[in-house]
């Protein structure tokens, strides 16, 4: 929007509007989380101004309920995701030791708990889930070699996680890395 008319209507409907558009906010998800939808509305009302109904408020409330949905089925999605790795950790104990095994499963759980979303859910696609890169690229949305570059950095990430490195390598050391990827093992790809 570069008309500066346009810009002086935008200006206008967020000082008439933004105070209500907010509180709407407030009383469904409280304050920290009402600024961020009350920024997002505004920034949707924006990119769609040419769609601006005559009375706008019942639009924006309804821009912003949309956004509180989809708030409520990402922290849905996040809380799903913890129930299944609860129950994935509280599955069988493996023959032989215990402690050994409680000690991994608990260790794996805490580095996967570290990484980005992105990160467990390339992993989960590929290692739970038994798809094959290019159907985990269709789920994600990207080129099957865009995924083998993703899958990797995910990987290089857990690795890091269960050996504790720090997330910034050391550029002077020379060492080589623990790999996850015993002989025993092949790699998913």
């Amino acid at each position: 929007m570069s008309d500066p008319e346009d810009i002086a209507r935008f200006t206008a409907l967020y000082d008439a509007h933004h105070p209500r558009v907010h509180a709407y906010a407030v009383s469904r998800v409280g304050v920290q989380a009402a600024e961020e939808i009350t920024s997002e509305t505004f920034c949707v009302a924006w990119r769609r101004f040419r769609d601006l109904p005559d009375e706008p408020l019942p639009w924006l409330l309804g821009i912003a309920r949309n956004l509180l949905r989809e708030s409520y089925r990402a922290r849905d999605r996040q809380d799903a995701l913890a129930r299944e790795l609860r129950t994935w950790a509280a599955g069988e104990p493996p023959a032989g030791d215990v402690g050994e095994a409680v000690a991994e499963r608990a260790g794996m759980l805490r580095a996967l708990a570290s990484l980005p979303d992105a990160d467990r859910e390339l992993l989960a696609l590929v290692a739970w889930h038994g798809l094959s890169p290019g159907r985990a690229a269709k789920v994600v949305g990207c080129s099957k070699a865009s995924f083998y570059v993703r899958l990797h950095r995910a990987r290089r990430r857990l690795e890091r996680a269960l050996t504790g490195e720090s997330r910034a390598p050391d550029p002077g050391a020379l060492a080589p890395r623990p790999s996850l990827v015993t002989p025993e093992r092949k790699v998913v790809r």
